[in-house]
């Protein structure tokens, strides 16, 4: 089972009518639903299951600027404004500062971590290259020996079980609707435009939707005749019970992730080991994400399970008066891979000796939707008017899910964009742009 996520009551229903409707609870959706309603937007977010049910409550929890692909970095430094709002207005993210640190451990990682220091300078975001003694400083109680590593004592954490439901709440303070175990069957047209979607829950009138449906925005918008080249990678995190000793700041120690939650506990997760569930469209989009393999091949591995039969079976094309697998799964909650995350704890032992033994408290997998360049797709598409995309945030969602939820309300609206949306263009799949994958940890 995933993390138990905060409770919100929503309503029961949806309108019949909404200038926006969105498709999908998670934290880009949440978010977007937020920015338009603060605008005064007529806006109706549905969503299948329960609001951040699935990976935006399952995923590190961290808000970092550090390490970020300089493409992303603009959009980074809205959201973290915007979760600073969130605190400045009593929304209860769980956002504290903390510091993020990642190691390196080869003369090539350094290099890269340089490199991102002198490319964020224009945003004077304090990250900076720590050697020796400091990173001991920083992370007092450390074992082991790192060559350097990226350090920015300014960025953050949030609690992902709490976050999309308050900020879906206070969406609905502004007069968002919040519909849960609502799913969105299809979108209906009208000479060729958007005029409304079929819910399970009844027919809604909009000339507007966004589709922020995380794992499952291919699936949606394939029946939409939209080919977006996304796939699932299955992430395994553990949470453990209060620990004493372990530093405050989150860390990235080359094979293992941790972050202190406000409970007193901390969220442990493997950076390597990753599972790519093979499943049909692996064939078809094999290709495109051929350079992206590439560069992880180390931190990612095929994995043959049930996903394979399922999403062979499932439905690629569907009529909109019956049943879909939206309704059929509620939510992803894939088996982690417990053998990892408990070697993963066993390592963090290995690294903080003074700390003793780290009680697990739980385990949880969590599906994270990929794109061949790990840069989300932001865009309205003139081949469906009226339709915008914004996922493919490829393990990044959930720092960066506000900012983003900002430039999506911006494209929805045709309002100017708070950041260029040129690097989130979906046609960079399709134009002859290179596939690159730049920064990481």
């Amino acid at each position: 089972m995933g993390p138990e996520v905060k409770s919100i009551v929503t309503d029961q229903l949806p309108p019949e009518s909404a200038d926006v409707v969105i498709v999908g609870g998670g934290i880009v959706g949440v978010s977007t639903a937020y920015a338009l309603a603060k605008r005064g937007i007529s806006v109706v977010l549905c969503e299948k299951g329960h609001v951040g049910g699935e990976q935006s409550s399952r995923n590190w929890g961290w808000v970092r600027r550090n390490g970020r692909d300089p493409r992303e970095l603009p959009l980074m430094m809205e959201s973290f404004r915007m979760w600073k709002e969130f605190s400045d207005k009593k929304i209860d993210t769980g956002f504290t500062v903390c510091g993020v640190l990642s190691v390196a451990k080869t003369a090539a990682d350094q290099a890269r971590h340089e490199k991102f220091v002198a490319d964020a300078q224009p945003y004077q975001i304090g990250s900076r290259v720590v050697t020796g003694h400091e990173i001991n400083n920083i992370l007092p109680g450390l074992v082991g020996t790192f060559r350097s590593a990226l350090y920015n004592p300014t960025d953050g954490r949030a609690e992902p079980q709490r976050a999309a439901p308050v900020i879906a709440l206070a969406a609905r303070e502004m007069g968002a609707s919040i519909v849960q175990n609502c799913a969105v069957r299809g979108i209906d047209r009208e000479g060729g435009r958007i005029c409304g979607v079929v819910t399970e829950l009844g027919y809604i009138r909009t000339s507007q939707v966004v589709v922020a449906g995380g794992a499952w925005s291919r699936l949606f918008c394939g029946n939409l005749g939209v080919s977006l080249p996304q796939m699932k990678v299955l992430s395994s995190v553990c949470r453990t019970a209060p620990v004493q000793g372990l530093p405050d700041v989150s860390a990235y120690l080359g094979s293992v992730a941790f972050r202190k939650r406000d409970d007193g506990g901390y969220n442990i997760a493997p950076s390597v080991g990753l599972s790519v569930p093979i499943v049909p469209d692996m064939f078809k989009l094999g290709l495109q994400y051929l350079p992206a393999f590439r560069a992880e091949r180390k931190a990612v591995s095929p994995r043959l399970d049930n996903r394979f039969l399922t999403e062979l079976l499932t439905p690629t094309r569907w009529d909109l008066d019956m049943p879909t697998a939206f309704e059929k799964t509620r939510t992803l909650d894939p088996k982690p891979n417990v053998k990892l995350t408990r070697s993963m704890v066993a390592k963090l032992e290995a690294f903080f000796p003074s700390v003793g033994h780290i009680p697990v408290l739980q385990h949880w997998g969590g599906m994270i939707d990929v794109v061949p360049d790990a840069v989300p797709v932001i865009d309205t598409l003139s081949s469906v008017p009226g339709l915008t995309i914004s996922t493919g945030y490829s393990g990044h969602g959930f720092g960066i899910g506000p900012g983003a939820g900002q430039l999506t309300a911006d494209l929805v609206t045709g309002a100017t964009p708070v950041v260029d949306p040129t690097p989130f263009r979906l046609s960079r799949f399709t134009d002859g742009t290179p596939i690159r994958l730049i920064g990481g940890f």
